[in-house]
């Protein structure tokens, strides 16, 4: 799909083939920008809700032949209730407009509305997460699809200074959220950890101020890197430590951020192999390295004043005879070793190498992202991932960061006493939790054995990276969701 184009019109410059506006429930207490489009087409939206015809409903979406403002069509969003007018709200109105219209609308035009309870920038910004987000075509490997979308252009109606930064801004994160979808929804016969070393390749030759190093298997064994090497080792795929580092023309201050991602291109279980039912979902558990590779491309074309370090650390999870196995103590990087006992327990493996890289090569603030636990979506399903920090107002940071961009974060405990669920017998820590508790807890447990001094924080993001069934919201489509990468690029403005 053609990426769309966002600008900014004033009041007396609106052009398209379609006019949007929003409207509460219920739909007949207009607000100020819809009750002006009201009067222009002789009373025809008041009409239309009187009647029931019009919903002020979230996620609705009414499109109305009746020319307006040069317009043929008006497409009237429902925000739901009033007080309940957020920025999902708008961003779940915005995308049941792409929706409605994106196979015959070329331009849409929509009008901000100020008699709303959020302010026309932060409107400006949910409405185009929501266009860009909601018009996203994952059937890209579909062949002889007659109708391709044609919305190409997308126009905020304001006067207000503020719209037009906001919009730009929210505009490449949301493009570059939609790229990682692409990376998440690929097959993993296409997307092998050499292919998305080969994509991280290609994003610094887009931006001259990002740089790539791909660390093989080999190099990798040389650099002590025994955990990620044991879960890569079983695939004919080689693995692939991605580290990419973006060094602005200037700097605000001297912070360092670490953005670690786990980026299993696809997870099998290993020897300790998963059922086979709906396991080709498992090209998903690239998700976290996805977003890294996608924060990294927003945080270089925003130029945002901060250094950054990406570490992604990208393999295939294969019971391959010289796999890993249940049993085998492996030594990380950072002279620690683990006891496995599961294989399918890969994750926190490659990212406590891909931990210790990033801190040993001058990262201040850590944050990883990690399709890491079955135990978060049960915890929180595909709406909130889960933060665990060792620094109190570092995770504030992230969960500040996340609802302001959408990509919503909840707060979860990570306590010493947590600690023995991974004690070992035979090694510094094993690979699992006991006692059939706090799973995610001790995925975080053993993370931070690795996450050296300074703030670090992880992000579980099993639940939000991908969905087997719509959400009923901006995000309705079955696949990766890109989550991460509105919320890392957030972060990394706020620390700028």
């Amino acid at each position: 799909m053609t990426d769309i184009d966002v600008v900014v019109a004033r009041s007396g410059e609106i052009e398209g083939d379609t006019l949007a506006v929003a409207v509460v429930d219920p739909a007949t207490e207009l607000p100020h920008a819809a009750a002006a489009l009201d009067e222009r087409t002789g009373g025809r939206i008041a009409e239309l809700a009187a009647d029931g015809e019009l919903s002020g409903r979230r996620d609705t979406a009414t499109v109305v032949h009746a020319a307006a403002d040069g317009a043929k069509r008006i497409a009237i969003a429902g925000l739901g209730d009033r007080d309940e007018a957020d920025a999902d709200a708008f961003r779940t109105a915005a995308a049941a407009v792409a929706r409605g219209v994106k196979r015959f609308a070329g331009t849409v035009s929509w009008l901000l509305d100020d008699s709303l309870p959020l302010q026309l920038d932060e409107q400006a910004r949910a409405v185009v997460d929501g266009v860009i987000l909601g018009a996203y075509e994952p059937a890209r490997w579909k062949t002889g699809r007659s109708e391709e979308p044609k919305l190409e252009r997308f126009v905020l109606v304001s006067d207000d200074a503020d719209v037009e930064p906001a919009a730009s801004r929210a505009a490449v994160v949301a493009r570059w959220t939609n790229r990682a979808r692409d990376l998440s929804n690929a097959p993993a016969n296409e997307l092998t950890p050499e292919g998305l070393a080969e994509v991280a390749q290609e994003l610094a030759a887009e931006q001259p101020e990002l740089s790539v190093e791909a660390i093989g298997l080999d190099r990798a064994r040389e650099l002590g890197m025994g955990a990620f090497s044991a879960v890569a080792q079983g695939s004919r795929n080689g693995g692939q430590m991605i580290v990419i580092r973006y060094e602005p023309a200037s700097r605000a201050g001297d912070a360092v951020l670490g953005l670690v991602g786990k980026a299993i291109t696809f997870d099998t279980g290993g020897i300790s192999i998963k059922p086979s039912e709906r396991m080709e979902e498992m090209k998903h558990d690239m998700s976290g390295g996805a977003a890294v590779v996608g924060a990294m491309g927003a945080i270089a074309e925003l130029g945002l004043p901060l250094r950054t370090i990406a570490v992604v650390a990208a393999a295939e999870n294969m019971p391959d005879g010289g796999a890993y196995r249940p049993g085998d103590i492996l030594t990380a990087s950072n002279g620690k070793t683990i006891e496995v006992i599961s294989t399918d327990a890969e994750g926190r493996l490659v990212l406590a190498d891909a931990l210790v890289y990033a801190r040993g090569h001058g990262a201040t603030h850590v944050v990883d992202l990690a399709t890491l636990t079955g135990a978060m979506v049960i915890a929180l399903g595909d709406l909130y991932a889960g933060v665990f920090s060792n620094e109190d107002r570092w995770r504030d940071q992230i969960l500040a960061a996340g609802a302001a961009s959408g990509d919503r974060v909840w707060p979860m405990p990570l306590d010493r006493r947590y600690r023995r669920l991974i004690e070992s017998e035979y090694a510094d820590m094993r690979n699992t939790g006991k006692y059939r508790m706090a799973g995610a807890q001790a995925g975080a447990e053993l993370l931070q054995e690795f996450a050296g001094e300074g703030p670090w924080a992880h992000v579980d993001i099993a639940g939000p990276a991908s969905l087997t069934y719509g959400r009923g919201d901006y995000l309705s489509q079955k696949g990766g969701t890109g989550y991460g990468v509105r919320l890392l690029a957030e972060l990394a403005s706020r620390l700028a």
